[in-house]
């Protein structure tokens, strides 16, 4: 007797029961090749269900291979149908992994992540229905690779009142994300055993990003000043250079004028390009705004951009601004990546800049970022007087707290995460290790006053304990 398990309570219908239960069966070599199968008749007897209901889940059954019939002799389980034992792993097995910021106990200072509970829903709402009401309705149809126009005009007005970039709506490729944009970037510029110039340390997915085109990355060390130029080899064979000058990524620098005067000489020798990732220059605190690099030399400096750390992660918009030579290849490796990047969203982004809500929110956000930055940095020094220094908080959503006699070893960062404070040590990025073990990373944009608070406390208590037990 074959055991089957029916119940009319479910919703699903009997025939998909019997069908799931018996290939199930099949698959992990409960039953196994060649074993002779109850008729369909004496099936629908023994589960007292409708003879049809039977017949339907063995037609199915054999119509995949899993059963089949044998004239006069019955129906019999096929060879080959069933997976070697221990190598099946049903979805009951698999758990999904969450992400530290789905706890509520825990206070994760993760860098570059804005506070979504201030996004501008109601008047993105708005703008969302009006553009899908008011929408001519071929910008519901498939787009061009590079965009839509009206949100490449607008990011040229945006592009060089805030940041001094120089383009063209041409030059303008709206992308997935920043991620998509480097992935193409790096399609664009490199090859195997090229060579890239990057700051070291430089975030960790960056450098998968450009490696994993087979290019050779050198690192060239970063001070208070950003990467230090004067580093580089003259003449040496060299594809790109990929720097974040504005707000150099995690240590926080800026690159003066020398420095970018004399990166742009390197380039122009070598006949190179210079990516610049401007990622959150938008939030400066310090000083007057910073001018792009790419507003030197528009020839010479492919510019990337994105609204992840401006407006939301998930709205996944961003774009690259592009030399003359690098338009149509672009175009082309967009659109084998995903056609383009969604048009309703790119046309309530158009709209959002075109009415002032951009720069509206922005400056909404800088005062509030500041001031979060602010109580960060005096509870770190009322935490742990002299025991540490503050660095890279002039721009963006984090700094970085270096200790004194304190090195973040795995045992250490893994010990304060156990207690609920994810820490992220600089040491993960750099290219040549050894040189930032004591230096850690503080995000504090999407972390409310109460929540740095907590944050700290609980940090102080895990050192405090480490340091007894040390």
């Amino acid at each position: 007797m074959l055991w089957l398990s029916i119940d009319r309570q479910l919703e699903r219908p009997l025939t998909e029961q019997i069908y799931t239960q018996i290939k199930k069966k099949i698959l992990q070599a409960e039953l196994k090749a060649n074993e002779r199968l109850p008729s369909t008749r004496q099936l629908a007897q023994d589960l007292c269900v409708s003879r049809n209901i039977t017949i339907e889940a063995y037609e199915r059954l054999m119509a995949e291979g899993y059963i089949e019939t044998r004239q006069g002799s019955g129906t019999y389980v096929s060879y080959g149908a069933h997976f070697e034992l221990n190598q099946h792993m049903s979805l009951s097995d698999i758990n999904e992994e969450r992400s530290p910021s789905d706890d509520q106990n825990v206070t994760n200072f993760r860098s570059g992540i804005p506070d979504l509970r201030l996004f501008p829903r109601a008047i993105w709402a708005k703008l969302t229905y009006n553009t899908i009401h008011d929408c001519d309705y071929k910008a519901l149809s498939y787009s061009n690779p590079e965009g839509l126009l009206e949100l490449r005009e607008q990011l040229v007005n945006y592009l060089l009142k805030v940041r001094g970039v120089q383009c063209h709506s041409s030059q303008i490729v709206i992308t997935s994300g920043a991620t998509q944009a480097l992935s193409l970037v790096a399609k664009l510029l490199l090859s195997k055993e090229d060579q890239i110039i990057m700051e070291d340390p430089i975030t960790e997915d960056i450098q998968s990003i450009f490696s994993s085109s087979g290019a050779i990355i050198q690192g060239i060390p970063v001070d208070h000043n950003g990467l230090q130029t004067d580093l580089i080899k003259q003449h040496e064979r060299l594809n790109a250079i990929f720097v974040t000058p504005s707000h150099q990524f995690p240590l926080g620098s800026t690159l003066p004028i020398q420095r970018r005067i004399h990166l742009i000489h390197v380039a122009r020798a070598a006949d190179c390009y210079i990516v610049e990732d401007d990622y959150d220059s938008e939030f400066r605190h310090e000083g007057a705004p910073v001018s792009s690099l790419q507003g030197l030399d528009p020839t010479r400096v492919i510019y990337v951009g994105s609204f992840s750390k401006i407006l939301s992660p998930a709205l996944r918009i961003g774009y690259l601004v592009l030399p003359q030579p690098f338009i149509q290849k672009c175009r082309e490796y967009k659109w084998f990546s995903d056609l383009h990047t969604p048009s309703v969203e790119q046309l309530t982004l158009a709209r959002f800049i075109e009415k002032g809500y951009l720069e509206r929110h922005i400056l909404k956000m800088k005062k509030v970022y500041r001031k979060r930055r602010d109580l960060l940095i005096h509870l770190l020094h009322k935490t742990f007087p002299n025991q540490l220094s503050i660095t890279g908080h002039s721009t963006g959503l984090h700094l970085i707290a270096e200790w004194h006699d304190l090195h973040f070893s795995n045992k250490i960062i893994e010990t304060i995460r156990t207690n609920g404070v994810y820490l992220y040590p600089v040491e993960d990025h750099s290219i040549e290790k050894g040189h930032h073990t004591k230096k850690v990373i503080f995000g504090y944009g999407h972390l409310n006053e109460e929540e740095i608070h907590e944050g700290i406390r609980r940090l102080s208590k895990i050192l405090n304990e480490i340091d007894l037990i040390s």
